[in-house]
């Protein structure tokens, strides 16, 4: 049976109401952060993916994409990622930050995917006047597409200060290895991959080389396109969960991704107010150590049979 990661929510909440506990300290605690290896910069160790952020003009979903970004804002989160790819997405985006007046505040990446030079910079162009802002935090080519000819562009961009970080994309261990030589190749801050509790291919070269090259990694897909849900169903959560401060599977899922030593910034899709309350709510409090990490696995991997 499918369940749904609202299902997933409610259980918790039950569960934590059946036991009488009352709201934590914990959630008024700031957000754990991580510092960008090649700039310095921190930023909160949670990010929003935005691929589903498509509508027409009069569509009621505009509404619910407008309060999902006021209560991510409101709550500390900063690290939004998008692309031209995602249908309008980076027209609805830049509208909701106008409207909002919070463009200055968040940390915004976006992609560009285009074999032509030319081509690329059309693109690059349009996010800009889309999405606005003086300068993008993060450029990255999307899915390795042109990634030799874009990255000479971007090098140049940056240089200039349009973007402040660049790197790359997969969403695919088919293209780790076209990835790993990309790294060696080129002098990236960046690299966004598939990762997730589920899906730990990653950790056996990517995360690696990434910690010893100084790359920061973003995480696509932390919940295995809701896998993971699936996978524990109505379970509730386990024990250990209270031993890194997690209240809801989501969080269980997020700290795992966030615990790996190359501390990896997870960015789920999220178009829900009450998903990005709690997802940002996983940047807060303990992760788990390498010993909790290994139980974590033996616990999960029977269930994804």
């Amino acid at each position: 049976m499918k369940f749904t990661r609202r299902e997933a929510i409610k259980a918790t909440a039950a569960l934590v109401s059946g036991l009488g506990l009352s709201k934590p300290l914990l959630a008024q605690a700031p957000l754990n952060r991580v510092t960008i290896p090649s700039s310095g910069q921190q930023i909160p160790r949670i990010g929003m993916g935005c691929r589903n952020y498509r509508a027409e003009a009069n569509s009621p979903d505009l509404a619910v994409f407008r309060d999902t970004f006021a209560a991510y804002h409101r709550l500390g989160g900063k690290l939004v990622d998008t692309s031209p790819n995602y249908g309008n997405s980076e027209t609805v985006i830049g509208n909701i930050m106008r409207e909002l007046k919070i463009r200055d505040a968040l940390w915004v990446a976006s992609k560009v995917d285009r074999e032509d030079r030319e081509d690329g910079i059309a693109r690059m162009e349009r996010s800009f006047k889309l999405l606005g802002g003086e300068y993008f935090e993060l450029m990255q080519v999307h899915n390795l597409i042109g990634t030799d000819t874009q990255l000479e562009t971007m090098k140049s961009w940056k240089e200039q200060g349009r973007f402040r970080h660049i790197g790359v994309t997969t969403s695919s261990d088919r293209q780790y290895d076209q990835l790993a030589a990309l790294m060696e190749k080129h002098t990236l801050d960046f690299v966004q991959i598939d990762y997730s509790m589920g899906n730990r291919s990653a950790a056996e070269r990517i995360l690696p080389m990434a910690q010893d090259k100084g790359i920061a990694v973003l995480t696509n897909l932390p919940f295995g396109r809701g896998r993971l849900f699936n996978a524990v169903g109505e379970r509730p959560l386990p024990d250990w969960a209270t031993d890194i401060d997690a209240t809801s599977w989501a969080q269980v899922f997020l700290k795992y991704v966030m615990s790996h030593p190359a501390n990896p910034i997870p960015i789920p899709g999220t178009t829900k107010a009450h998903h990005a309350e709690d997802n940002v709510a996983a940047a807060r409090g303990r992760l788990p150590d390498a010993n909790l990490r290994a139980e974590m696995e033996r616990f999960i991997d029977p269930l994804l049979l």
